[in-house]
């Protein structure tokens, strides 16, 4: 599938609305913790970035897999991003920012798309926007090497298969086992916000094909 034809569609798709917590539910921890769409006052906010690049006859998506660390983010897998700072002029900057420090895709050539629907997350008290947005060239990466262990480029045919889409169990922060959707791309089990955010998008991608 071509970048272009991608790009076409989501043009599109973006400017109808969006499917939100209906989308995010499909690829949400089980059992659904009410907890998760109760936003606390002091949330932070943040902003993360789906990149759409081109390379050879398909288009790619890069995931980033963070080391380990304490915390309740070490060693996961999503999409490059992080918290807005008091330089950002919007949570677009923010995106954008943390995707040039991150993986060292040049900010000024990623063209944005839209934006899905923000996702909270209760263990770090994060309301996070996921952009979308595309460049025209096969970029550069270069990870940082403090925040990024490796990036993960997934065709964005395999993304949009629902043969990637399982389920297993997951420890989380609190120390409880639960059964978690993931996607499972690269061998990589990439579950939580990350899912959720994904869950909406491919709710919305297949929805437009009915």
């Amino acid at each position: 599938m071509k970048l272009v034809q991608i790009v076409n569609r989501l043009e599109i798709l973006l400017r109808q609305p969006l499917p939100g917590i209906e989308g995010q539910l499909s690829m949400a921890p089980m059992p659904i913790d009410t907890k998760r769409f109760q936003i606390r006052e002091d949330h932070r906010k943040g902003a993360v970035l789906m990149l759409l690049f081109p390379d050879q006859s398909s288009a790619f998506v890069p995931f980033i897999k963070r080391p380990e660390y304490p915390g309740v983010h070490g060693g996961q897998v999503s999409f490059p991003g992080g918290k807005f700072e008091e330089g950002d002029s919007s949570l677009e900057s923010t995106a954008l920012r943390e995707a040039e420090e991150e993986i060292g895709v040049d900010a000024s050539k990623v063209k944005i798309l839209g934006y899905l629907s923000d996702v909270y997350i209760p263990p770090s008290n994060f309301l996070v926007r996921p952009f979308i947005g595309f460049v025209e060239e096969t970029p550069l990466f270069k990870p940082d090497p403090i925040e990024v262990e490796r990036i993960i480029s997934c065709p964005f045919p395999e993304l949009i298969d629902s043969k990637i889409r399982k389920i297993t169990k997951v420890k989380g922060s609190s120390g409880f086992q639960f059964d978690a959707p993931y996607f499972d791309i690269d061998r990589e089990v990439v579950w939580g916000a990350t899912a959720m955010m994904l869950g909406e998008f491919t709710f919305l991608w297949e929805k437009s094909r009915l």
